[in-house]
């Protein structure tokens, strides 16, 4: 099967949001498979928000020291082979085809007992037969959604680290920040290591009492480690921070937002977690490998004049980290906003975060099926930012160029930019329309 192919046999599988809560069907596969995600250590992240730009800083500093790294993250922007990426780069179409081929018979025979497998089950049993077929010394794993049945626990990470928790998928995680936390304490494992982002008091106690409950070692951002100074700096920001062995300075980040310093002495910590013992990593090694990190879609400049910035925020938590980000880093005297959002998330609340940073908003939809339909989103946007700064167009492609074009009327020194926002696949989309990665 050629890659194309390949792709649309796991979309067969169902959608990514839809799917029965259970580890019993990949723990079955991956039986079959001789249990491949016991061939290396784990990372494990889980969060609400953080969790991809997270791995890719762990994946960073790991491969700076030389080892050899898997990295499992998801949705993808673009390309379905994102998610599966070793020596920092995704599988190939060719590579990711194998791979497909040489599970596919143990999918099939794990099928026939009735226990189908589903979409994002399919893809991290890739994931887990790939690093271990490369094979990888270390393998960074982010959760799909929750913790405790998310399909890549059935993976015990060395250390699990937690990202900042809040609201978002309420239907499936819960309906408050105490029992979502208490899914994604699910990663934690007797033994391990956790290492905890900044959180809400509520998800603290939660977090902080499994731990106890299953034995882990804990260390804390603001605690055991933390951010101790940045400063904004050209194309990003130089950071002190303090890990959990020792000090770090003049470390360049090349991404926005205090959300980003924090993400990074996360990423620090669980590095320094992995290697055990009681020094610390080498400052330059740290601070090359973080002069090198990227997060696509995460307040990514996409075009220049008019400046065009590109975001997956997609819920409350992530916007207002988002808009805190803009305001620092981008000295924007009007902000015209693109946004295309999923019809299940809290959409009025993001709308309510908008309205005070945006002069006009073009509302539309991205290219998946969830999206909100943009008469509909424009009827809500309406009621926070009134019938005349509310733009509605129904295709993405239009609605960007939509925002440029305002923009430029504004002049070149109106000092107006364009944010695209809403939603991961929106990031996506208006990265390849924009044609952000060269294509």
């Amino acid at each position: 099967m050629d890659y194309r192919a390949v792709e649309r046999a796991i979309l067969d599988r169902g959608v990514e949001w839809k799917f029965e809560p259970t580890l019993d069907r990949i723990a079955a596969l991956l039986d079959l498979l001789g249990s491949p995600q016991r061939a290396y250590p784990v990372v494990h992240i889980a969060g609400t928000n953080g969790k991809t730009s997270t791995a890719r800083m762990v994946e960073v500093l790991l491969r700076e020291r030389n080892l050899r790294v898997g990295r499992f993250t998801s949705p993808h922007l673009v390309s379905m082979r994102e998610r599966i990426c070793v020596d920092g780069e995704p599988l190939s179409e060719e590579r990711f085809a194998e791979a497909y081929a040489e599970i596919a018979a143990f999918v099939e025979l794990n099928d026939s007992t009735g226990r189908r497998i589903q979409f994002f089950e399919l893809l991290t049993a890739m994931a887990f037969a790939v690093f271990a077929d490369t094979p990888v010394d270390v393998a960074v794993i982010e959760t799909g959604m929750g913790g405790s049945w998310d399909a890549t626990n059935v993976a015990d990470g060395q250390v699990a680290v937690i990202t900042p928790i809040s609201l978002d998928h309420t239907e499936r995680l819960g309906p408050d920040v105490a029992t979502i936390a208490g899914e994604k304490a699910g990663i934690i494992k007797a033994g391990s290591t956790a290492i905890l982002a900044q959180q809400e008091l509520e998800a603290a106690e939660v977090l902080m009492r499994h731990a106890a409950d299953v034995g882990a070692v804990v260390a804390r951002e603001g605690l055991e480690f933390g951010v101790l100074g940045r400063e904004i700096a050209m194309g990003g920001q130089l950071l002190s921070l303090r890990g959990l062995k020792g000090v770090y300075e003049d470390v360049f980040l090349p991404l926005y937002g205090a959300h980003q310093a924090g993400n990074a002495v996360t990423a620090l910590a669980a590095v320094e977690a992995l290697t055990g013992g009681d020094d610390p990593l080498d400052v330059e090694l740290v601070r090359q490998a973080f002069a090198q990190v990227s997060s696509p879609g995460r307040l990514e400049v996409v075009r220049r004049e008019p400046t065009v910035v590109v975001d997956a925020a997609h819920n409350p938590g992530g916007m207002v980290a988002t808009l805190d980000g803009l305001h620092e880093a981008f000295d924007f005297a009007k902000v015209i906003g693109v946004v295309a959002v999923m019809r299940d998330k809290d959409v009025s609340t993001i709308l309510d975060l908008l309205e005070p940073v945006f002069d006009e908003i073009i509302v539309t939809r991205n290219s998946s099926p969830r999206s909100m339909p943009p008469e509909e989103l424009g009827a809500l946007a309406e009621g926070f930012f009134g019938p005349d700064r509310v733009h509605v167009v129904e295709r993405l492609d239009d609605a960007i160029d939509r925002g440029i074009a305002i923009a430029d009327a504004e002049g070149e020194f109106s000092g107006t930019g364009v944010l695209i926002t809403g939603s991961v696949i929106t990031a996506g989309d208006a990265r390849f329309l924009l044609k952000a990665d060269g294509r």
